[in-house]
């Protein structure tokens, strides 16, 4: 994982002023002045050091393309490929446990800095809830509620079941959202993530609230029911995303590059798309595999019949690299390295909205109207015209009111959020053919991992809460299976 200083023009300035300034008494003369405390830090630095250091490392190769994206099964490993047949590296599942709790702990700071139900206060809760929900995706039972007290002498949180997190970050993220007022403070130049627009943070909030209730809508019917029809009723107070330019992304620039693009410069022959991926958008003729993929180099120099072929997860052995289809180069190619990282699409709040409406939830619009749209959103965020979206939507495309259809078109929505396609592929099932990598390190398994196995770091220092946790882990890397996921037969 990379780890750049974020060289804000505001932050140096602070910075300056500290160092500048004339002092006589002792605790100001010993203050390191290339680590300054953030309660002298303006919360608007801290919040662009948050949503750039997260983005940063939260969607590069360890975090991102080694494992979670190879689980989901839309990425593949040709070389260096050790964790794409499940044999990791103890510390990069500690340096990703330390991202997310630094990320947090960041974020914190703002909150408790800032006055509650201000904007500022509102947004940092809103993108403390997301990288929360990433760290349980991830983990399951977490320390939640104990995590951020060391200052209160905690330094040994307990876990939080995944059963109170959801709920409570719900809960939350509601608070937040009902907080934000336009005509309030603003966020400051540091909002590098939504521009300080007030009511983008509040359709980022309640698509966010959609997400979570998703997840959970099997486990906790009640409490995801509520959350949608709470939202949807009511579109005025609870806007979501609706567009292609409400989507929540991270955008890059020449100065800080996209992490996918700044990888593939040094290392373009590690990562293609998976045989799955390949199989699935090639079965249904799906315009976006000209996108997600490129034409392998056989097929460009006239040496092949096969434009697109992906390579199958797992293997051990490295891949004969012309033969297969590189990642895309809107996400993997020099061009790309002014790209983005995704953090939620407005298609995915469509998806969400569909699979409530598929219950028989009261959310305004059919299962069939919701997933069209989603569909559509996902086609034309990819670059496709409306003319492409109405001949998928009128062919292997059509609404068939499975869930089959609706999650592994949902799948295919989330390509280069490898956390997100992985989880809903836990929550489903869906594609069908993800089934665990055929050379696995650790054997005997049917579906790739759960979850991840808790950090070494934590079974170390935090042995008696982790252990607890730890001892239900069917080995390292498998993990065990998140609350959410009510798949049977698993081993």
């Amino acid at each position: 994982m990379k780890i750049y200083n974020f060289k804000m023009s505001m932050l140096l300035v602070a910075i300056v002023l500290m160092v500048s300034s004339c002092t006589s008494t002792f605790d100001q003369v010993n203050t390191d002045p290339d680590n300054p405390s953030a309660k002298l830090v303006p919360a608007t630095n801290i919040l662009a050091y948050c949503e750039r250091y997260s983005a940063d490392n939260m969607f590069d190769s360890w975090f991102d393309l080694n494992e979670s994206d190879g689980f989901s099964g839309q990425i593949a490993k040709w070389m260096y490929n050790d964790e794409g047949y499940y044999s990791f590296r103890p510390t990069v599942n500690t340096q990703s446990w330390n991202v997310c709790y630094y990320t947090v702990s960041n974020l914190q700071a703002i909150i408790n800095k800032s006055k509650e139900g201000s904007n500022m206060w509102a947004a940092a809760t809103i993108y403390q809830c997301q990288i929360f929900q990433v760290i349980t995706d991830r983990w399951g039972n977490v320390p939640y509620t104990d995590a951020l007290k060391l200052e209160s002498g905690v330094t040994k949180p307990t876990y939080d079941k995944q059963s109170f997190i959801y709920p409570d970050l719900l809960k939350r993220l509601k608070v937040a959202v009902n907080a934000l007022d336009v005509a309030g403070d603003a966020l400051g130049s540091g909002d590098v993530l939504l521009n300080g627009n007030i009511t983008a943070w509040k359709k980022y909030g309640n698509s966010l609230r959609l997400r979570i209730a998703a997840r959970v809508a099997n486990i906790d019917p009640t409490d995801a029911k509520s959350t949608f029809e709470e939202i949807l009723g009511d579109p005025t107070k609870y806007p979501v995303l609706g567009s292609n330019d409400d989507n929540v992304f991270f955008n890059w620039n020449a100065e800080y590059s996209e992490p996918y693009a700044d990888y593939f410069l040094t290392r373009p022959n590690e990562y293609g798309v998976s045989k799955l991926l390949v199989t699935t958008l090639k079965g249904a003729n799906d315009p976006r595999l000209s996108v997600y993929a490129k034409p392998t180099t056989n097929f460009t120099n006239g040496t092949s019949t096969t434009q697109y072929d992906g390579y199958q997860n797992g293997l051990e052995a490295a891949a004969s690299v012309a033969a297969y289809s590189g990642i895309g180069t809107r996400f993997m190619a020099v061009s790309s390295l002014t790209g983005f990282s995704p953090w939620l699409r407005s298609c995915e709040t469509y998806f969400a909205i569909a699979y409530a409406a598929s219950k028989g939830w009261n959310v305004g619009v059919t299962q069939q109207a919701a997933y069209e749209k989603a569909v559509t959103l996902s086609i034309e965020e990819n670059g496709f015209t409306s003319s492409d979206v109405s001949d998928f939507l009128a062919n292997a495309g059509k609404y068939d009111g499975t869930q089959e259809q609706l999650f592994t078109q949902w799948w295919v929505s989330v390509f280069k959020n490898g956390m997100e396609a992985w989880s809903l592929f836990r929550m489903s099932g869906y594609p069908s053919g993800n089934a665990v990598a055929p050379d696995s390190f650790y054997p005997g398994h049917n579906t790739p991992p759960m979850g991840y196995g808790y950090p070494d770091t934590e079974r170390n220092l935090n042995t008696k809460n982790c252990s607890v946790e730890s001892a239900v882990e069917v080995d390292y890397f498998w993990g065990k299976q998140m609350w959410w996921d009510i798949r049977t037969g698993l081993k």
